[in-house]
């Protein structure tokens, strides 16, 4: 059986003849926790783009458990089971974060049931497990817009695990937090890795650090190197393409 849950093939985005992707080739395995890097204008968003079906490759293929997913539209990749933390946290402000995990407990309903039916009892207790796994069982019941940019970013994460996706894809969730905060969110994360594969796409060193098991670095819209933190932050390739200068002169990958 095939352990993959996610490979591309010789992947190229052009747009208007820029190629934003460049024969890229990928893959991750289940249960993986992998991050993404790579310097401005890598390719690393129009990578999840593609991903997720917004974006459409102007050659390649992309599978997803086995599955070409190049025919589906966004909605529909969404619903096979690939879901997106975007940078900016996506919450109800107005709800309390108990209201938006059962919101996002309740994707499967209509509209109307999911604004004035009940959560079941099952869902109650995936939304109490939730809580508490996001660390905001102490605020789960005051208006989201009262959170701290952290833990709107770790309630988002949370909903998104409340779809039972397959394949988690996290685009810069320590942007703009605070130290305390960004270890709240990595070590979110290591937990949720335990039981899902994630993909992780971050500028922040140390955070990479503090989570990486596997890293890809991209560069103009193509692999550069695979391997571990340590492998990674030592290849002249990735030192010269992030800087030009020796690794002890740029605190970043030191």
């Amino acid at each position: 059986m095939n352990g993959k849950i996610l490979e591309i093939e010789n992947l190229t985005v052009s747009f208007d003849g820029f190629k934003a992707i460049n024969n890229l080739n990928f893959s991750m395995d289940k249960g993986e926790l992998r991050v993404v890097i790579g310097p401005n204008g890598a390719g690393k968003t129009t990578f999840m783009d593609v991903i997720t079906g917004k974006t459409k490759p102007t050659t390649g293929k992309v599978s997803f458990k086995g599955r070409n997913l190049l025919p589906y539209s966004e909605h529909q990749i969404a619903c096979m089971g690939i879901g997106r933390k975007f940078q900016t946290p996506r919450v109800y402000l107005k709800l309390t974060p108990r209201e938006n995990l059962e919101l996002s407990c309740a994707q499967h309903k209509n509209v109307f049931a999911s604004l004035v039916g009940r959560a079941s009892p099952g869902e109650h207790r995936t939304i109490a497990g939730l809580l508490e796994t996001i660390g905001l069982i102490s605020k789960a019941d005051i208006p989201a817009e009262l959170l701290s940019h952290g833990e709107k970013q770790r309630l988002e994460i949370g909903m998104l695990v409340a779809q039972s996706p397959d394949l988690l894809l996290v685009d810069e969730p320590v942007a703009g937090l605070t130290d305390e905060e960004t270890a709240n969110v990595g070590n979110l994360l290591l937990a949720l890795a335990e039981n899902h594969s994630i993909m992780v796409i971050e500028h922040d060193m140390e955070f990479v650090r503090q989570i990486a098991r596997q890293v890809t670095v991209l560069h103009q819209g193509s692999v550069l190197c695979e391997g571990s933190m340590d492998e990674v932050q030592n290849d002249p390739r990735v030192i010269e393409v992030y800087l030009g200068t020796p690794q002890d002169e740029h605190p970043a990958i030191a």
